[in-house]
């Protein structure tokens, strides 16, 4: 059977996160460097074999300081460990979504999760490009990938939240 690559539309495609700040709100940020690349035997990708890579440094969260802290060794350590990376072990069509289950690699640990994938289908773009959409959301523990900086406050609770809700829009160019 041949299969079909696709490749990043970065200039379409985005990926952020929240994670809650003094137990009262949230603070989000996204990743402006990422890659993802997928090989499929069919247009419904229920048998996509998927590779997403995360350049950490590209953080980004509107304030500089923030996003400098967020380099160090106290959250994602980015001389040591300069990337995320997400290997798909399987993907399953779930009904209108796909169940996309794979490894997580943050900080030389790997967990699997499973995400819940809404293919918005394929269509060719004004310069006949065939074009695929993909949204997702999903939460993680980010402890659960030795994220674990925090501090307590003095009204009680501490400063971050443990779980991050991330999401993303992506969107796939068909390679010739």
């Amino acid at each position: 059977m041949s299969t079909t690559k696709w490749a990043l539309d970065a200039t379409h495609s985005e990926l952020g996160f929240k994670i809650k700040h003094l137990m009262i709100s949230n603070v989000s940020g996204r990743f402006n460097i990422f890659d993802v690349k997928a090989e499929s035997g069919n247009d419904e990708f229920g048998d996509a074999n998927i590779t997403a890579t995360i350049d950490v440094a590209s953080i980004f969260t509107n304030n500089e300081q923030r996003d400098g802290h967020l380099r160090t060794g106290d959250f994602f350590e980015i001389e040591k460990y300069p990337n995320i990376v997400f290997k798909s072990t399987s993907v399953k069509k779930e009904g209108d979504h796909l169940e996309v289950s794979g490894d997580l690699t943050m900080k030389d640990i790997t967990k699997p999760i499973t995400l819940k994938v809404e293919f918005a289908g394929i269509t060719k773009d004004l310069y006949g490009n065939t074009k695929a959409g993909f949204s997702f959301a999903g939460k993680l523990n980010r402890k659960d990938w030795g994220i674990n900086f925090n501090a307590a406050l003095e009204t009680g609770g501490v400063m971050l939240g443990e779980e991050v809700k991330y999401e993303g829009e992506i969107q796939l160019a068909k390679q010739a």
